[in-house]
């Protein structure tokens, strides 16, 4: 039996595999973790179920070297671990992918129809009582059917996002650093995105990916295009895209997710035509309580000595 830190609070039956360990936290209020409450706890417990947004540092890794063993992280990315100081003090870390992909494309695909269709603008607009009436130059989107979508990015949320393309009758093209010698592929980003009415991002974050979509590229874009982030805040440089959207030179965005969360770049939020959502890719219960049972079941296997099939190369 081993000590586990539990950050945040998960859904009901989430922490069913780590049953008969001696669990620490969350909070009662749910409250975060500050660092040095982080650290502090770190040499007490053998384990850590994490959150991405709970740093894990190497100042946190450090304090627990010698008892710490793993690190589960509720999420499919693990860029708020570091993995090789993690390696460096032979602690453990694991992440839940697989079990998000078709709740994520899901969301994806809503962001892809609510921006083209400007249904959120519309909705608005109905709310606060601007709607006065129907007339057949209102609210004049762009086609989902029949487009063409450019997925940056080609893993299994990206390969999700295009099987639902095929229902919209979607040309699909992707763009990845390595050909996948499928159909469909782009070896040059500017290509994909000058060719695009509809760029869905499903890269990975990180320092590689940082402002890969800036405004040299937002300006390859159609003026008509839509473009829709469900990856990594960072990916998108939020500045020039907020500058895009407000004189017209891009149609229409979807973001569930944003460079400096929960912050949002102002001009974006008052942004024309844009649709925002608070990070909820993956936010069915089905789907976040899957993800909390697969990062805690990879701990309690790392405590008992087994390698679970979801860690994360060092």
């Amino acid at each position: 039996m081993g000590r586990v830190l539990v950050t945040r609070c998960l859904p009901e039956g989430g922490l069913d595999p780590l049953a008969d360990h001696d669990l620490v936290g969350p909070k009662p209020d749910d409250a975060p973790y500050a660092p040095a409450e982080l650290c502090a706890l770190a040499g007490e417990v053998d384990a850590i179920v994490s959150l991405l947004t709970d740093r894990i540092d190497d100042t946190v890794l450090a304090a627990g070297a010698g008892r710490l063993r793993v690190v589960a992280n509720v999420a499919v990315g693990y860029d708020n671990v570091d993995v090789e100081a993690a390696a460096k003090h032979d602690i453990v870390v694991c992440n839940t992918p697989g079990v998000l992909d078709d709740t994520t494309a899901d969301l994806a695909f809503t962001l892809i129809l609510a921006a083209s269709r400007l249904a959120s603008e519309a909705e608005s607009d109905l709310r606060t009582g601007v709607w006065k009436g129907w007339g057949i130059t209102q609210y004049l989107g762009r086609d989902v059917h029949g487009a063409t979508l450019g997925l940056v990015g080609y893993g299994r949320i990206g390969r999700a996002v295009a099987r639902r393309a095929a229902g919209f009758d979607m040309q699909v093209l992707h763009h990845t650093r390595t050909p996948t010698g499928e159909p469909g592929w782009v070896a040059d980003l500017d290509e994909l995105l000058a060719a695009s009415d509809i760029v869905s991002l499903h890269c990975p974050g990180g320092d590689e990916t940082r402002h890969l979509i800036d405004v040299r590229r937002l300006a390859l874009m159609k003026p008509t295009a839509v473009l829709v982030n469900t990856a990594r805040g960072p990916v998108v440089d939020e500045a020039a895209l907020a500058d895009a959207l407000h004189a017209g030179r891009l149609f229409a965005a979807g973001l569930d997710v944003f460079e400096r969360e929960p912050e949002i770049h102002e001009r974006l939020r008052n942004a024309p035509r844009t649709v925002l959502l608070p990070h909820i890719g993956s936010a069915s219960n089905a789907t976040r309580t899957a993800m909390a049972q697969m990062a805690a079941t990879a701990a309690a296997t790392v405590l008992a000595g087994g390698t679970p099939p979801n860690v994360v190369p060092s």
